[in-house]
């Protein structure tokens, strides 16, 4: 029960990783609020946990306009009485190479996995400041190292998130409040499942990967706890990539059948 009486905000918290780091802090003791535009989504994941045990909000929010990203944080306020964490999970993809991608549809990336992360994150760490700290978790990828050419824009906003990142936490040090970032490789989720019924891809994404499997929302939204936790009091300005080695890895390996 690590979190215990403290608020967490998870931005994209309605399924997938994000829904995994909700439950994660839930577990712990937290008041959770999941910060998502799509209603349904957030709704049902905050009656799970709240089925479940534990303290869940929903609160709609489009990370990418200023006054929405600040009503996120108020809401918190007024509900829990504080804000200790905030993870910035929210996300799009938008395919399409250098000479495809449409102009809107990069714009769109960018405001919502750059900007995004920079508003709520400017609003949250206003009010940790002032109550004597608190963490942030920016959801970075591995494809912030390595490119994809047909996913220009996204793998641009995570290139930016990890020096949004660090810049971040080398500003608010002086206020206690932590900035890390977690790089995740190919994580189960209902995309990925998709991905992976395919064959050839599944023995793709294998093939460049070590530990010979995808891994799991859970192990990414245990890590966030970690970087969240007292125990990693000095650690700021990070990325982690939690990728089964895929980026230590300067060849391919055998896939299991």
């Amino acid at each position: 029960m690590r979190f215990s009486g403290k608020a967490v905000i998870v931005t994209g918290g309605g399924r997938g990783i994000g829904l995994a780091c909700a439950r994660r802090f839930a577990r712990e003791g937290a008041y959770v609020v999941i910060g998502e535009i799509n209603e349904e989504d957030g709704s049902q994941a905050a009656a799970e946990i709240v089925s479940d045990g534990g303290y869940a909000l929903f609160v709609h929010a489009d990370v990418a306009d200023r006054r929405s990203a600040g009503a996120l944080v108020d809401s918190t306020l007024e509900w829990a009485g504080t804000l200790d964490v905030l993870v910035n999970n929210a996300a799009i993809v938008r395919t399409g190479d250098i000479l495809e991608l449409d102009e809107n549809d990069f714009d769109d990336v960018l405001d919502v996995n750059l900007k995004g992360p920079f508003l709520v994150s400017q609003a949250a760490a206003t009010v940790m400041a002032e109550r004597g700290g608190g963490a942030i978790i920016n959801m970075s990828s591995i494809n912030a190292k390595v490119a994809i050419a047909n996913q220009l824009a996204y793998v641009a906003s995570k290139g930016g998130l990890n020096q949004l990142t660090k810049a971040m936490a080398i500003g608010l040090a002086d206020r206690k409040v932590r900035v890390n970032a977690i790089g995740p490789g190919s994580i189960r989720t209902d995309m990925l499942d998709q991905v992976m019924s395919d064959e050839r891809a599944r023995h793709d994404i294998l093939a460049r990967t070590p530990l010979s499997r995808p891994g799991e929302a859970d192990e990414i939204a245990a890590l966030a706890a970690f970087l969240a936790s007292d125990e990693a009091s000095y650690i700021t300005g990070e990325i982690i990539y939690a990728d089964g080695g895929r980026l230590a890895l300067a060849y391919t390996v055998p896939v299991p059948d």
